[in-house]
């Protein structure tokens, strides 16, 4: 018997019973794992994600459900309209999808925005909590990558080291519940207020993996980054916090590098090149841990 044709995702997207009358489709780009599509019903206009769970990423749809809803309900992001397996619908926003340069320049707002993120999110979360810290990841994708036999298996001793050192650089700060992928493209700016989405690698953390990855993502300078940091935690910070941020600075490019090395193996994202982006966040890590290195010195053999 002929096998079933497999739905295109425009046809998943109509079969959808979400919407009102009639639809208009239009691809979304600018994600590197998730498909994504503008939609326009007569009740306006939705964004329709569709993502399954990337155990190999520790990413599971259910907890990213939960915590669109509690970013929601607690004002940061745009309201869930409809879920179910392998999809999400949300309120399509009216805003500015931010670049490198929009996050340098706002990030006195960003600063305050994750300070109330930080603060608001756990009051609104539920279930099982979910910890996400980078260097347990980044030892897991080690385990992946040589699992998968990966074309960077040669460099995983180095890595692995690497953020050996890096962690054991950071200094004690309280738990908060962090957004932990702070692309520039993950916050927008309605000319009001700014906005954080996707949350798929959102849990309890410390501040410090947020703040580090906005500002490397950015590309910020070392005097920009003294004024972001102050902006958060509302004064000039120590040398502890000083050292602890450059070294999460690395943490969060090898992280991103090596984010992309599974996906590798394991995605295939329209339009992404995940090699490409492996050379592109290997060479910022390069030119961040010089800066590192400069600083404050090689480790003690």
């Amino acid at each position: 018997m002929e096998g079933r044709r497999e739905m295109s995702s425009e046809d998943r997207i109509r079969a959808l019973p979400c919407w009102n009358g009639a639809i208009e489709i239009a691809l979304l780009k600018g994600g590197i794992s998730n498909e994504s599509y503008l939609v326009r019903d007569a009740g306006g206009r939705h964004v329709v994600r569709f993502g399954h769970d990337f155990p190999f990423h520790h990413v599971l749809r259910e907890r990213e459900l939960m915590t669109a809803r509690a970013a929601h309900a607690a004002g940061f992001a745009p309201e869930l309209r409809y879920a179910a397996p392998g999809v999400m619908v949300s309120a399509f926003l009216d805003a500015r999808t931010y670049a490198a340069s929009d996050v340098v320049r706002e990030r006195l707002r960003i600063a305050e925005l994750l300070r109330r993120f930080h603060r608001e999110l756990p009051k609104h979360v539920s279930g099982p909590g979910f910890l996400f810290w980078v260097f347990h990841v980044i030892r897991d994708y080690a385990r992946s990558l040589e699992a998968g036999n990966s074309r960077m298996r040669g460099e995983l001793p180095r890595y692995l080291a690497l953020a050996e050192e890096l962690e054991a650089a950071q200094t004690p700060l309280p738990i908060v519940f962090g957004h932990n992928d702070l692309l520039p493209a993950n916050i927008l700016d309605d000319g009001d207020r700014l906005w954080l989405i996707d949350f798929e690698y959102a849990g309890f953390n410390t501040a410090m993996f947020d703040l580090a990855g906005a500002a490397s993502n950015a590309g910020m300078s070392a005097d920009e980054a003294e004024t972001f940091l102050a902006a958060y935690f509302g004064n000039t910070p120590g040398p502890d916090v000083e050292h602890s941020f450059a070294a999460m600075q690395c943490a969060s490019l090898l992280r991103e590098a090596m984010w992309s090395m599974v996906s590798e193996i394991h995605l295939s994202a329209p339009g992404a090149d995940y090699e490409a982006y492996t050379r592109e966040n290997l060479g910022r890590l390069d030119t961040v841990l010089d800066h590192y290195r400069t600083t404050y010195g090689k480790p003690a053999k």
